[in-house]
């Protein structure tokens, strides 16, 4: 672990990262640090800084480079040339020989090359942070692509899940971070990305997306291999389209954008709510467009190593909400919130919403290009800070993959209304599910199990009702001994008040004639006050 932070603190001053910092918005503190760090000693070198940039995440491995990644697709959070060296991480990661490549594929599928290639090419068509790509014919002369899982991946991997634990672990003790859920963040993070390492599940992946978009105008997937598919090897079938970051070719072949980022929103909404499978790293270099018709494109998707599920609570909560934000009802934002638990129980849901409308009223009917869902997520977070709102782990892959289709819209098409595309497809599906054909669907789902226990309904209701008889029993019996508890009471109190209102009456006449005398040389006041205590006595 020591030896993974020497090298990140190794890579970071080779590259002069530190160059990268807006100083100026840093606290006086930091900025002093900075201006006096010995990392000012070392030459940033003739590179510019977005591929210092791009060079020192490949250096440091699969995690970053993921990050990375990422960062390409948020253009309008980043500056064009950092933007464009970013972009590059996408499949121009630097490969490893093409002889592994080889002898892996032989070692897993247990038999020489040719055994099943008519042509494989050593050289590779792509390389990514954690796989690379070798183009391949079968004997049958049908073309496929090889995707190898680089060597020794894995062990590198697992020393930079490990830094980013412990410093979850740190930001837990701070309490504005610990609403952050860090550790469980990084959790999740870790089983989707050991997910990627076994190609068999991105194999399976593949062929449930495949299937949920069957004869689909919107989205084509390439058929999977099974045969020669193995942990560290998946053969493909191989597709021909233009990579969607290609504006040049696919303006040049007069592709309607328009159609195609609208398509890419229902394509997002769709996966979410009808399947509840997504594709969950939709980042440009997954993704081409098939444009043998170019007034009615095709998205074409690859490497579904990660892919997102949610829960029908947390679905019907993401709709209902993102129904909300489109209707600009922000009390019922606010009170979906609660009511789902993501803020405390005690919030009020009126300060929430207004809080929640002073972030999002401004974003709304605009187009995509004068949105930044940077800076909204920033707001939120702000907001969020105020009512000790959570981060809900479940929903950190759905937040990425909007992110991703907000990146790729702003390219396409940056005029889309991301709205008014997807709210009535929402509005639609939340139609269906509450409608009479909801309601159909789910009990066609659940027959099986009802037709199972329908049998036993008699005797579980027979049950039920001994069991609500026999409580009603305990019920009256419990009534019936309260009733004679207070009796027994009510006759004690009774019995002492006569006690002693016969003891104070044989202590008047043992001491009649004393008292009398008393009385008489006492003033009418403390007369009047010692008769008063006596019948307080009395009546106690």
């Amino acid at each position: 672990m020591n030896l993974r932070l020497l090298r990140i603190f190794w890579v970071v001053t080779r590259f002069r990262l530190d160059t990268l910092l807006p100083l100026e918005r840093l606290p006086l503190f930091l900025r002093l640090v900075f201006r006096f760090s010995p990392l000012r000693l070392v030459p940033t070198g003739p590179h510019s800084r977005g591929k210092r940039l791009r060079l020192a995440l490949e250096a440091l491995g699969p995690v970053f480079v993921k990050f990375g990644q990422m960062l390409s697709t948020r253009r309008d959070l980043l500056p064009p040339d950092i933007a464009d060296e970013l972009r590059r991480l996408q499949d121009q990661v630097p490969p490893f020989p093409g002889r592994q490549a080889r002898a892996l594929v032989e070692e897993e599928l247990e038999c020489t090359i040719e055994t099943h290639f008519a042509r494989f090419d050593t050289d590779p068509m792509a390389s990514a942070s954690i796989a690379q790509v070798h183009a391949a014919r079968l004997h049958s002369g049908e073309e496929v692509v090889v995707k190898v899982i680089r060597p020794r991946i894995e062990h590198v991997m697992r020393k930079d899940i490990g830094l980013l634990y412990s410093f979850a672990r740190l930001l837990r003790r701070v309490p504005e971070a610990r609403r952050l859920r860090p550790v469980e963040v990084v959790a999740d993070y870790e089983s989707t990305l050991f997910d990627e390492l076994d190609l068999r599940k991105e194999a399976a992946n593949t062929s449930q997306l495949k299937r949920n978009f069957k004869h689909s105008p919107l989205l084509y997937v390439p058929g999977i291999h099974w045969p020669l598919t193995r942990q560290r090897v998946m053969v493909q079938e191989r597709i021909y389209g233009v990579p969607v970051a290609d504006m040049q070719a696919l303006q040049a072949q007069g592709t309607d954008l328009r159609r195609l980022a609208e398509r890419g929103v229902e394509i997002f909404f769709t996966q979410v709510f009808r399947d509840n499978f997504f594709h969950a790293d939709m980042h440009p270099g997954n993704i081409f467009v098939n444009c043998d018709h170019p007034e009615d494109p095709q998205y074409i998707a690859i490497d579904c190593g990660i892919v997102g599920s949610l829960t029908r609570e947390d679905q019907d909560y993401l709709a209902r909400n993102l129904l909300a934000f489109f209707h600009q009802d922000y009390y019922e934002v606010a009170a979906l919130h609660i009511e789902s638990g993501w803020v405390g129980e005690g919030t009020r849901a009126n300060e929430f919403a207004a809080a929640i409308r002073t972030v999002c009223e401004p974003i709304l009917e605009r187009p995509l290009k004068e949105i930044s869902f940077g800076q909204v997520l920033l707001g939120l977070f702000q907001t969020a800070r105020r009512f000790n709102m959570e981060v809900q782990p479940q929903l950190v892959l759905l937040q990425k993959t909007l992110l991703n289709i907000e990146g790729l819209g702003r390219q396409l098409y940056p005029d889309l209304d991301l709205w008014s595309t997807a709210r009535p497809y929402l509005e639609r599906w939340m139609k269906e599910r509450a409608g009479p054909r909801g309601l159909w669907e789910s009990l066609k789902k659940q027959a099986p199990e009802l037709s199972r226990q329908l049998p036993e309904l008699p005797v579980l209701a027979h049950h039920a009702l001994s069991h609500v008889e026999r409580e009603q029993r305990q019920r009256h019996l419990q009534a019936e001994a309260i009733v004679g508890m207070r009796r027994q009471l009510a006759h004690k109190a009774r019995r002492d008040r006569r006690l002693r209102l016969g003891v104070l009456l044989l202590a008047l006449a043992l001491a009649w004639q004393p008292l009398v005398q008393w009385a008489v040389q006492q003033p009418w006041p403390v007369v009047i006050a010692a008769g008063l205590g006596a019948l307080l006595l009395a009546s106690r």
